[in-house]
């Protein structure tokens, strides 16, 4: 039995292998509990170990690819077309390893595990960050279902509530006034957690060369910075800067019929994090690029005179994940002084 490809269907408890040989015959089928996975396939020939990207991949491919298999990963949308007939785990498996047989699928690199930790650390402070959102808004529902409009912006409203917590309010009542404070009091305890993660990551900018690179680009700060090596890493796989921003869902949709293209919005598409980032940080930076006299201010205010505000933020956004590419293949500073509009 000789195995080109192995392609493996995760499961949480059981997963499903399908081996094929070079002329893509299936000469393997098994099942075998996740935890046997690793023993079964690192006792076999080395071979092409294909896989969806999706929770616990990189990890495997950590661990297969030091027994001496080359792995290639795969997002979910690209392998559905492949799966025949009616959807199971074992032809979900035998799509995955026909799959990553294709010369022009694309695969997702193995992630370090250094990279791992720094994207486990920031989806835990969005998570963080999003519940104290929920707290926020639930705060000032409270208030406005007793007559009180609260003030906009978060620092705001936090020295309205200081003004409660000190005077008696004949619209709160002695019950409602306990209860703001005891969601004050988890604000305060989210506030303090998500400082933590934000100290942990400008520690860990200033430690990596790359972060230190990113850095120097407008709206890429410590977050953005961070975030970008742990999903990007060197950039090696993406052939130029349009390919990174179309992965990140900050390309145009194209829809063409007749030979007569027509773009429509951004795709939407990859990671929603790093495009949020991005974008907020085109948005904090937009004023000060407007402001100079370079090759990228000249680009803003052009696009400004015949576009709306946010279009032209997206657009930035789009521009910097570019620049965020060339940053990192080049391994050099951002210079605003040649950086091509």
């Amino acid at each position: 039995m000789s195995i080109f490809v192995l392609g493996i269907d995760l499961g949480k408890n059981v997963c499903s292998l399908v081996g094929l040989n070079e002329a893509g015959a299936v000469v393997l089928r098994r099942r075998l509990r996740r935890d046997a996975v690793t023993e079964f396939v690192g006792s076999l020939p080395a071979c092409i170990v294909a896989m969806e990207a999706c929770c616990g991949a990189h990890y495997l491919g950590r661990v297969l690819g030091s027994a001496g298999h080359k792995i290639r990963l795969m997002s979910p949308e690209y392998v559905r077309p492949y799966v025949k007939a009616n959807k199971n785990d074992d032809r979900d498996a035998e799509a995955i390893a026909e799959a990553a047989t294709r010369p022009t699928m694309r695969f997702v690199p193995v992630k370090s595990e250094a990279q791992s930790d720094i994207q486990a650390l920031h989806r835990a402070r969005s998570r963080l960050v999003a519940e104290r959102t929920a707290l926020i808004n639930h705060l000032r529902a409270l208030l406005l279902e007793r007559g009180i409009v609260a003030a906009q912006g978060r620092k705001r409203l936090e020295a309205q509530l200081e003004v409660f917590a000190d005077e008696d309010d004949p619209r709160l009542s002695s019950r409602m006034r306990l209860l703001v404070e005891d969601l004050r009091a988890e604000w305060r305890s989210l506030d303090r957690r998500i400082a933590a993660f934000d100290k942990e990551f400008v520690a860990m900018a200033r430690e990596n060369e790359a972060t230190r690179r990113l850095s120097t680009v407008p709206g890429i700060g410590v977050i953005n910075a961070t975030a970008l090596v742990a999903a990007v890493g060197d950039a090696r796989s993406f052939g130029r800067g349009r390919d990174l921003a179309a992965w990140l869902g900050l390309t145009p949709r194209q829809a063409t019929t007749g030979g007569k293209p027509r773009l429509l919005g951004i795709s939407k598409r990859g990671n929603r994090y790093l495009r949020a980032n991005l974008i907020h940080g085109a948005r904090a930076v937009l004023p000060r690029i407007m402001a100079q006299d370079t090759s990228l201010g000249r680009w803003v205010r052009g696009l400004l005179e015949r576009s709306h505000k946010n279009v032209v933020v997206v657009a930035l956004a789009a521009k910097l994940a570019r620049i965020v590419w060339a940053v990192l293949r080049k391994e050099r500073g951002f210079d605003p002084t040649i950086a091509a509009a």
